[in-house]
């Protein structure tokens, strides 16, 4: 008698993290991936000139590094290095200067000025307790094992962004410095919950800080798939799954798919109440994304901007939250907030000798048409004149085209879908990663506990597959 079947549809973190804990467990795990490569959004390409290595989704990773499960995985053994900058975070401003996010925490709250104590009353109990917090955050709603430190850490949490930042800080710096952490949460920075992003994104660049892959996310990928095939299990690139009748002939099915694509994966065989629950959920903003090809680094006004990856361009807490809100509003902002890494600073294989790689996005309105290119590039110039000089080649994409080549980044987002207060509590609906198809599971960033390269979706709803 062979070992029970598992198929998995989709090879993103999640869906491979899904594998592996199958694998691990005793099934014959084949995974099935549409594009040509594995991993989903963590994949890198050639996207400008030849020897430009740009990473064609995520590209920086705080919680890829602090995960609890690729933690526990060889994925150094498998060619996985993790490059970790001088500092996690910059955040210029108009005058010339910058705050950093280091690993210590006072070294980034003496940058705040009058704020400083505020700043490392805030962070320094996270990132003491961060060993704790993280696993607590990175699962399904339940009673936490230790409910003290998340009584704390959801009453900072769940207040919004503005109402936090104005309340705990009084100078602009710190507001506008915890405001841009906030902002990966692709929330309006008056959303309940916005908060919690900046203080999760924030305590893991003290406490692990946030690093990038050497080679590419691709590497990230590429490792997870060694861990699966040392374990027995398989991937199967170019191989598209049109509908969950082609998996019948295994004991569980874990789909690492949106619920829009579940629709149609499943269509007609859905009850009416759990189809309506899927249709309604909301994706949120999308992202207008840039890749460039640099003749050299960045000229940032600001130099302590040349020891981070990543690098935030907003301005103040009120120029973010204008930008924020009008992706939610419908409206391609003027001046957007723009998310930078600079991999190539730290990472000399992402390019040619002496010459440099950089990658930005904003947010925008689910699925917006309208070109962000001269507006995303003035903010870039306006904290490092100059900028557009060095500028050998450049890869623009909207949503449509963020879509085309990976399916679950629908309307061009890519948190798996808005993360609302409703849809943080159902997230997609009451069933989590269950659906009333039996032994079919969902298990991508539409499942809890949310958006990010960390694997726990496909973690958890692989281990919720296997009590069932």
């Amino acid at each position: 008698m062979g070992l029970p079947a598992a198929l998995v549809v989709g090879s993103g973190p999640n869906g491979l993290a899904a594998a592996i804990v199958l694998a691990q467990n005793g099934f014959a795990v084949e995974v099935h991936e549409k594009a040509a490569v594995a991993g989903g959004a963590m994949r890198s390409g050639e996207l400008t000139l030849p020897g430009f290595t740009h990473d064609l989704g995520s590209a920086v990773h705080p919680l890829g590094a602090a995960s609890p499960f690729f933690t526990t995985l060889p994925l150094a053994e498998h060619g996985l290095r993790w490059i970790w900058p001088p500092a996690a975070l910059a955040h210029p401003f108009d005058d010339g200067t910058a705050v950093t996010l280091e690993r210590d925490v006072s070294a980034t709250a003496e940058q705040c000025g009058v704020d400083a104590s505020a700043y490392r009353k805030l962070f320094a109990p996270l990132t003491k307790d961060w060993a704790l917090l993280v696993p607590e955050l990175l699962r399904p709603l339940r009673w936490p094992e230790h409910p003290f430190l998340m009584a704390r850490f959801g009453a900072f949490a769940v207040p919004s962004c503005t109402f936090l930042s104005r309340a705990l800080f009084s100078g602009e710096r710190a507001r506008a410095f915890f405001a841009g952490i906030c902002a990966h949460s692709t929330l309006k920075l008056e959303a309940p919950l916005s908060s919690g992003f900046g203080l999760i994104l924030g305590a893991a660049g003290h406490a692990a800080g946030w690093p990038i892959p050497e080679g590419g996310s691709q590497r990230i990928a590429e490792a997870l798939v060694g861990v699966l095939q040392g374990l027995g299990g398989s991937v199967v690139t170019g191989s598209r799954v049109a509908s969950v009748q082609e998996t019948s002939g295994a004991n569980l099915t874990l789909c690492d798919v949106t619920p829009q694509q579940f629709l149609r994966l499943a269509e007609g065989r859905l009850p009416g109440g759990y189809r309506s629950s899927l249709q309604r959920y909301r994706y949120g903003p999308a992202v207008f994304k840039v890749d460039w090809a640099l003749r050299e680094p960045i000229p940032w006004k600001a130099k302590d901007c040349l020891r981070a990856a990543t690098v935030h361009l907003g301005g103040s807490l009120e120029e973010m939250a204008a930008s924020e809100r009008a992706a939610w509003d419908g409206q391609n902002c003027e001046r957007p907030f723009v998310i930078l890494a600079q991999p190539s600073l730290f990472d000399r294989t992402r390019a040619p000798a002496g010459l440099h790689t950089a990658w930005a996005y904003c947010h925008v309105p689910f699925g917006s048409k309208v070109s962000m290119l001269s507006r995303l590039e003035a903010q870039i110039e306006r904290f490092a004149p100059g900028f557009r000089e060095c500028v050998l080649a450049r890869s623009a994409q909207g949503p449509a085209e963020m879509q085309a080549w990976n399916e679950n980044l629908v309307g061009g987002g890519i948190n798996g879908g808005a993360a609302t207060l409703r849809q943080f509590v159902l997230r997609p609906t009451w069933r989590r990663y269950g659906t009333p198809l039996r032994g079919v599971y969902l298990c991508s960033s539409s499942t809890p506990p949310g958006g990010g390269v960390h694997g726990m979706c496909g973690y958890w709803a692989a281990q919720r597959a296997l009590q069932a």
